[in-house]
Parts: structure tokens; C-alpha cells; sequence
């Protein structure tokens, strides 16, 4: 294992880790040049159109060094390689690229769970942003190795203030701060080199065996080494032909092809179909040792028995082998009801779901049914980004065109009678003489921008409910502390904070808990019927401003009647917003000409008692299109 370094590329958004990991694969001869392409850990034709990571992406190099040009505390002995002064020894690096989005740091935590190092990767022209703090605490607390590195020299050479600020922000020297260009290639094999010497190898943690009394059994570990593999399941994806195939971190032991496993969470057995590298592309091998990174093909066909953080061990060692600590849930913040427009593709679209959490568990997922949108599914999301990505996927991948309820965050409910329920969808909030008091979700948010931004960050905060809580000076920077509702950040603030900021702030934020919030549930009436679907739950003091937009957007797309059609959002037993649709109109006295005007007084009188008998029989029928073009509207 002397010879293994696995680490992770962790960076905020377009700070260049594709770019890096490809000057990887070319110093190390990983792909041939003549399929290199860039980004080419970016697989997915999603990552490619919007020009970010959101799949981490493993890859296995091997890179020779000359023997002279390693340094002595990892060298081999001379006398165990001929001709050692123009020899090379050669080393495994395992590398995961990694997303920079926050909606994907639960794609990160799992890869820094399954590595001994980093490399902390920052933009000399963009700086400090919120995600190179926030990942390089998550690394920092794991206790890997970091590796401060600094991108696109090309465009500022020196980054000077910029040595100051990651000197102020992690304690490391600016003499072990990494100058590279991603780009050109300079001082990218210098960094490599970094690794192997700083990042230091897998260490095996002992497999823990246990007799039938629960008592350790240190003493037989040599013996029985290879049955006790343990290796953490840390992602995976399903394939037509070998079923689920499962990226693995090998921890104790060895898995040879053909053994007969054992999931340990799900206690579902399985067996090594086929065990290999991702070179990038999986290449079948024979075994995967201790320390090593690679992939296992189950021939498991059932995607709820794989579950992300699970322990792989040998069948016979089950109830001996003790499971690794795996991974922290997941919580969802952000929630939106998935329906298929086709009226038979239920069943299709739970299939591509349940295939998309083989390969994304960080979403969360259950059955659901409307009167108006037919059987669906409630999704949980990490942010409206997962949210948006995860529905493109669906219909990318799997041909299904679905239609996505605006996103929506969960309320904590406490009824008269002493109850307390989660609510995730505004039609399911209890009728208002019935709540005793309603909690939302508030996150602790970090804006980090220029000096110089403070102000404008500031003014702008104060139009949205948020709650100052510190503020912070580091080098050129300012870290603005804000406690706020969750839901206020599924409006347009990112949007605004970066029009504001010339594009320099960047924001990271976590759930802190369930507050008191004082917000109504707004319902939507046609002609004096109630539509379920166009609910709403907002805060009182943007309750009439949005009321009055929403209700104008229905006017705009619903097809007019034969009748008027009073539309009204209604809050807090009261009327808050009203548009009027007016009936079609038909010139009943168009056929007449000549004769006297009592004839058509006659037939207009008629035409108007009719209209009032089909007002009070008067119900609104909303054709699919409208759904889509309202429920859409959520993550246009």
C-alpha cells in the first residue's frame, strides 16, 4: 500500500478542477491523446452543456517517477531496484473529481470519505469563495492532507493577496502554497509530485472481527485477512447487462472475482460478477486490494437493496466483520412533486427514479397522488439546482416529460389538539382556526465577496428576512454572517446578490433548525371553486404583492368560458387579490337584418337569462396545459 496515494480535487465553481484532472490523465499517459478531450472526467452530456461538475468522477493513474527524484522518506531502498540510478518507481494514484456546486456537497463528503488527501483548488483571478470554505473545513475535520493550490497563474502570476488570504484562512505557509495553470500546464506536474510526498498512503484500519460472545478477535487477523475484506460503498450505477455495479473503497482485505458477498446495512447477499479500475473507463481486473479504489459488479437487479455508506464483505464473514461508519443522511431542504404528462408512464417514471438514486442518493423520494396531475412521486433536493438537474436527467436519460410542482420547503405544524405533523405541500396545510403554530426551516448563510461589497450586501439583505449575525475580515475579503428562512433563498436572491456584487459574492449556507414564522396558506378560487394545485404558502408581508401577480398570470393563460370567471386568491379569511375573466361572447342577432328592434331585444334577453342559469350551474374545467404552464413556472 506504500506505493497508493488516494485523494480528491475540491474547489468552488469554474475554478478549474476538470481542467486540472486532464493534465492529470495527459502527465500520467492515462487516456491516449487521441481521445483526450477536455473535461474529460465530465461524462455526462448535462456537465458538458452547463459547464460544471455534478457526478464525482473517479479515475485510477499510474505515474512513474525517477528513483533519484523521490524524496527519502518514500523512497525504496536502492538494493530492491536494479540500476536504481536511472530506474523509476512507480505509484497508484487514485483520484475523484468532484463537484463545486453546494447542492452537490453530499457528492464531495462521500469522496473525501474514501481518500487520505486533497487538493484545495482556488481561482487566482476569483479568490476565497464560500465552497473552498466550506470544503476545506469538511476536509480539515476528517483529517486529510491539504494541498492549497492556486489556478490560472496565467492570468495573475503572482496572487500575492491571494497567498495571504488562504495563509489567514488555513495557517498553511505561502511557501507550500501551490502556483499552477490548469490551462498551460505549468507547475501542474510540480503539484503531482506534492502528492505522492505530502498525501500519505491508505493505512489498513484492522478489520474488526467479532466471535458469537461480541469479544474482539485480534489474534486471528493475519490468518484470515483476505475473508475479511471490508471495503465502503460510495457510489454506483446501474448497467442493463451487469446489473448494479458499485464504486468501492477497499478498507481491509481483498475481493477476488467470484466471491460471494454480503451487503451489510441491507443484508442482501450478492456476489463479484466482475471487480476492476476506472481507467477512467471500468476495465475488469482480478482482484481489488487493501487501500485500493474500483468498482464491483453485484448482478443485483433490485436498486433499494444498494444503499450508498453500506459495508462490503465476504458472505462467510457476515456476522464477524463489523461495518464501516459509512455516511451521514442526507436532509432534504427542498421539496417538489414529480407527475409524468403521459397518463400510463407512472411506472416508467418510478423506474428512472428509483435508477437515479443508484447514482445520486442525496435526493429522497415517495409516491404521491393528485385529482388533477394523477399518481406522482415527492421529491427531496438539496437546492433548486439538484432540483432542476435531476428533472433534466429524468427526461433526458429516460424520455419521460414531467411535470415539476413549484419547489416548496417543509413546515412544522402544531395543531389546537396538541399534534404535530410535517407539512410538504401547501393543499395539505389544516384549515387556519385548526393551527396553533407554524415553524419553517431557517439556514445560517455565509456571503463572501470584496471589501468593498459590503455595503451593497447590506442594502440588499434588508429586503429580505434575514437576521444579521457577525461579520468577518480575511485579507481582501468579507464573510457576512445571516441567519434567514430557508424559503427566502428559493426566491430571487442568488440572482440579485450577484447582479449586486458584479459576480463576485458567493453564499454556503446549512440548516440550523425549525423557528416560529408568521406566513399564510394562500388558496386560489375559480368562479368559487377551490384549485388544490395553485396553493401557495407565503409570508404576510409579501402576501398581497404576490397574490396580486399570481392571480394575473391565471388570467393571462386560462381559457376563457362561457361565463365569467372570478378569479381570487384568498388568505387569513379574506379576498387579497381578484381578476375577472370575461365570458366568450356570441352575436346571437348576427343572422338578422331589417325589421324591427323588439326582435332582437328578444333574443339578447333570452341570451342573458341563459347566462345566468349556466352561471349558477358554473364549474371551471382546467385543461393539462394549464397545470404545466403554471406548476413550470417554479423552476423556469
Amino acid at each position: 500500500m506504500n506505493a497508493i496515494r488516494n485523494f480528491v480535487i475540491m474547489a468552488h465553481v469554474d475554478h478549474g478542477k476538470s481542467t486540472l484532472a486532464d493534465r492529470f490523465l495527459e502527465i500520467t499517459k492515462t487516456v491516449d491523446p487521441r481521445k483526450m478531450q477536455p473535461q474529460y472526467l465530465d461524462r455526462m452530456e448535462l456537465e458538458r452543456e452547463r459547464g460544471i461538475t455534478i457526478k464525482m468522477a473517479p479515475v485510477r493513474m499510474i505515474y512513474k517517477v525517477n528513483h533519484t527524484e523521490i524524496p527519502n522518506s518514500i523512497r525504496r531502498p536502492a538494493d530492491q531496484i536494479p540500476n536504481s540510478s536511472n530506474s523509476k518507481q512507480e505509484f497508484v494514484l487514485n483520484l475523484i473529481d468532484t463537484p463545486g456546486h453546494s447542492d452537490f456537497s453530499y457528492e464531495v463528503s462521500r469522496a473525501l470519505a474514501a481518500v487520505e488527501g486533497a487538493i484545495l483548488l482556488i481561482d487566482a483571478t476569483q479568490g476565497i469563495q464560500a465552497q473552498t470554505i466550506a470544503n476545506y473545513a469538511a476536509a480539515k475535520k476528517l483529517g486529510l492532507a491539504i494541498i492549497p493550490a492556486i489556478n490560472k497563474i496565467d492570468l495573475n502570476p503572482e496572487a500575492s493577496e491571494l497567498k495571504r488570504d488562504i495563509r489567514a484562512l488555513t495557517g498553511i505557509g505561502e511557501e507550500e502554497i501551490f502556483l499552477v495553470s490548469a490551462k498551460t500546464g505549468e507547475g501542474v506536474e510540480r503539484l503531482l509530485g506534492a502528492v505522492i510526498e505530502r498525501v500519505p498512503p491508505p493505512r489498513s484500519l484492522g478489520a474488526a472481527l467479532f466471535d458469537n460472545q461480541g469479544s474482539s478477535i485480534k489474534d486471528q487477523r493475519l490468518e484470515i485477512v483476505a475473508t475479511a475484506a471490508r471495503a465502503l460503498l460510495f457510489d454506483s450505477v446501474y448497467d442493463s447487462h451487469k446489473g448494479i455495479i458499485a464504486f468501492v473503497r477497499m478498507f481491509d482485505g481483498a475481493i477476488v472475482k467470484g466471491d460471494p458477498l454480503w451487503l451489510c446495512a441491507a443484508g442482501a447477499r450478492a456476489e463479484a460478477f466482475e471487480v476492476g479500475y476506472f481507467i477512467p473507463d471500468l476495465r475488469p481486473g482480478t482482484s481489488l486490494g487493501e487501500g485500493e479504489i474500483g468498482y464491483v459488479a453485484l448482478g443485483i437487479r433490485e436498486p433499494r437493496l444498494v444503499r450508498i455508506g453500506d459495508t462490503l464483505t465476504r458472505f462467510e464473514t457476515r456476522g464477524a466483520a463489523a461495518p464501516l461508519s459509512g455516511y451521514r443522511e442526507p436532509q432534504p431542504v427542498v421539496f417538489a412533486s414529480f407527475y409524468p404528462q403521459g397518463a400510463d408512464d407512472f411506472e416508467i417514471l418510478k423506474n428512472a427514479i428509483e435508477k437515479l438514486h443508484l447514482t445520486d442518493s442525496s435526493f429522497s423520494f415517495e409516491p404521491e397522488a393528485s385529482d388533477a396531475l394523477g399518481r406522482g412521486f415527492r421529491l427531496g433536493f438539496l437546492g433548486t439546482l439538484h432540483l432542476e438537474i435531476i428533472a433534466e436527467r429524468i427526461r433526458r436519460e429516460f424520455g419521460i416529460d414531467v411535470i415539476t410542482t413549484a419547489p416548496s420547503v417543509a413546515y412544522e405544524i402544531k395543531r389546537k389538539n396538541g399534534t404535530v405533523a410535517m407539512v410538504y405541500k401547501p393543499q395539505d396545510f389544516p384549515q387556519e382556526g385548526q393551527i396553533q403554530e407554524i415553524k419553517e426551516p431557517f439556514i445560517s448563510i455565509h456571503i463572501i465577496s470584496r471589501k468593498q461589497d459590503y455595503g451593497t450586501i447590506m442594502e440588499l439583505t434588508g429586503h429580505y428576512r434575514m437576521a444579521y449575525q457577525d461579520v468577518e475580515y480575511f485579507g481582501t475579503n468579507v464573510l457576512v454572517k445571516y441567519l434567514m428562512p430557508l424559503a427566502e433563498l428559493l426566491t430571487d436572491f442568488h440572482d440579485r446578490l450577484k447582479s449586486t456584487t458584479s459576480g463576485y459574492a458567493s453564499v454556503h449556507y446549512e440548516l440550523k433548525g425549525y423557528e416560529t414564522a408568521d406566513i399564510l396558506k394562500m388558496d386560489i378560487l375559480l368562479a368559487g371553486q377551490e384549485i388544490p394545485e395553485f396553493s401557495r404558502v407565503l409570508p404576510r408581508d409579501k402576501l398581497d404583492r404576490e397574490a396580486r401577480r399570481f392571480v394575473g398570470h391565471l388570467k393571462e393563460v386560462l381559457p376563457r368560458e362561457n361565463f365569467p370567471v372570478a378569479i381570487q386568491a384568498c388568505a387569513g379569511g379574506r379576498i387579497v387579490a381578484r381578476e375577472n375573466l370575461p365570458a366568450l361572447k356570441k352575436d346571437v342577432t348576427g343572422y338578422l337584418y331589417g325589421g324591427d328592434r323588439s326582435r332582437k331585444m328578444k333574443l339578447w334577453k333570452k341570451q342573458q337569462r341563459g347566462k345566468k342559469k349556466l352561471l349558477s350551474l358554473a364549474r371551471v374545467n382546467i385543461p393539462h396545459e394549464v397545470y404545466i404552464k403554471i406548476l413550470k413556472r417554479g423552476i423556469g
